[in-house]
Parts: structure tokens; sequence; C-alpha cells
């Protein structure tokens, strides 16, 4: 049965509480998914794991929408600047698993969540409505000096050999992700079904990864422990499906550059699961960064007079 235009959902120019619940709860996610990674990465190999994951999730993309009639491969003038968008996303992921490989979760997490400075700094050049004033330009400034501050002590108490090259994987990983969001709000990719946006991006990765994978040489044995099955099924189900078709739905009804600022959350999240999980030490630091992470967002989300 063919489907009707829906009648467009207006954009809103702050957070609401929603906006607010779903983007923790995303956060907290992340934060755990770059430990579930790293914690079986030993036993199942990066770009192989980021490989499995991505083809379960298409595989749960396309059952739901055929459940609630969403179609994927209509033409709606979307196909370049999606595909562009799914390659930035692809490169986005086969960095942060490669990464993983020569540094810590909590370090690359770090690195990689310098993405809102990308989006902050290039979406405006389209989207004018979305110029970060300078009160919200200190907010930035804040979260970002907060997880520097955070992670000080890890990266002074020494890191794993050769983390400098998972550090500059990282940032490129920043760097992509930031990408992808400019040219979902540049290219207007949000006219689009949150699910079909969602789609270009983990189809591509699951068509490209696996190669990558094989070039390098790869393990593809699935001979896997439960902890490595657990860490898959929820990077697949709750990371790559769950998660993702929340942030590409909330892209499409509030400003970038304010969600954007909540990702400064996750490598807080990241060091506190490391705390729970890997058993490192929370310290007052971690705490007094999360206090102006707050202030951060705060600043950030502040409507003006």
């Amino acid at each position: 049965m063919p489907s009707t235009p829906a009648t467009p959902t207006p954009r809103k120019d702050h957070l609401d509480a929603l906006a607010v619940g779903l983007l923790l709860a995303c956060c907290m996610f992340w934060g755990l998914q770059q430990v579930l990674v790293k914690a079986v990465m030993n036993e199942v190999a990066p770009l192989f794991q980021a490989s499995v994951r991505c083809i379960g999730a298409c595989v749960l993309l396309m059952l739901w929408c055929r459940l609630r009639g969403v179609p994927l491969f209509g033409r709606d003038g979307s196909l370049k600047a999606g595909l562009l968008a799914g390659v930035l996303f692809a490169a986005e992921f086969a960095f942060i698993y490669l990464g993983l490989r020569h540094t810590s979760a909590s370090r690359l997490t770090v690195f990689l969540y310098t993405s809102p400075f990308w989006v902050a700094a290039l979406v405006p050049l389209f989207v004018p409505s979305e110029r970060l004033r300078p009160l919200q330009w200190l907010g930035m400034g804040c979260a970002f000096v907060a997880v520097a501050f955070a992670m000080r002590e890890g990266w002074n108490g020494g890191s794993e050999n050769n983390s400098s090259l998972g550090d500059v994987m990282g940032l490129a990983a920043g760097a992509l992700w930031g990408l992808t969001t400019v040219v979902i709000r540049a290219r207007n990719l949000t006219r689009i079904s949150p699910e079909k946006l969602l789609f270009y991006q983990i189809a591509c990765t699951a068509l490209a990864l696996p190669w990558l994978s094989w070039g390098l040489d790869e393990s593809w044995s699935m001979d896997w422990s439960a902890l490595a099955w657990a860490s898959v099924l929820a990077q697949t189900v709750i990371g790559a499906f769950a998660s993702y078709l929340t942030w590409m739905w909330m892209l499409g009804r509030y400003p970038a550059t304010k969600i954007s600022v909540f990702v400064f959350l996750t490598p807080l999240f990241a060091l506190l699961f490391s705390t729970l999980l890997l058993g490192e030490v929370a310290t007052p630091t971690l705490l007094a960064a999360l206090a102006l992470v707050a202030v951060g967002i705060v600043l950030v989300n502040r409507k003006p007079s």
C-alpha cells in the first residue's frame, strides 16, 4: 500500500524534557559501548565485530520498516547525499574499531567526542539559524575542558603501547562523525525518514567493513564466549539500531548544535563504566568534571532573553 506523505513535524529551537531524556540514555549506552568493544577485542576482531553489528542492524531496520510501512528504496533525491553520509559513517567506525586496538576505550572516546566542534563550526555555514552565540561557545568550551580534565589523570598515569596512533584515529573518527552530521543538515537529509537516513549509514558500513576486515586478514571465527555474544548483541540491537535511529529522529526535530553538545557526557560515562567494569578508581576529578559538563550544557541550551 503506497504511503501518504506525512505532515512535517515542526523543528524546535530548544531541547525539551523528551530530548534531554533520550540524549542522556543514548550517551550512557555509547559510553558503555566503547567498554564493551574493548572488552572482547581479543576474542572478536575489531572490524569483524563492527561488520557483524552493522549487518545485524540492517536486518533489524529492514524488518522495522517493513512492519511500519516505511519505504527505504523510493526515489526522493537523497541518494547522492545519503551515500556520502554513509561513506563518512563507515570511515568513522573503521577508525573507532581500529583505534581501540592501540589505545584505551576511555582515551579514544575523549578524542572521538570532539565531533561537536566540527558541527558547531560548520553547520552554521549552511544553516544560519543554528549559529552559536558567545555564551553558547563558552558552554562548549566548559564541556571540552571538563572532558580533558577528567581524563588528565589517566593520561599522566601512562597509556597502552602505541597509544598515539589510537589517539589520532579517535580524532579522525570525531571529525568524520561531525562531518556526517554536517552533511545531514546541509543537504537537508532530515527531510527523509529517520529510518532511511540510518539505513544509508549502516548499509554502507555493512558493505564496506567486511572487505576491509578481510583485507587486514582478521579472523572471522564465531566461536565466542557468552560475554562476546552479549557484547555484539548489545552493540547491534541497542547501539547500531535503537540508539542511532533515535539520534537520526532527533536531528530532524532539534538544533544539531544543541544536540551535539550532549555527546560530551559520553566520555564521562565511559570513564564511569570503565571504573565499574574494569576496576578503575573514580576520583574527585571525575565528579568535578561532571559538574562542569552540566554547566556547559546549561549554557549551550540557554534561550536568548
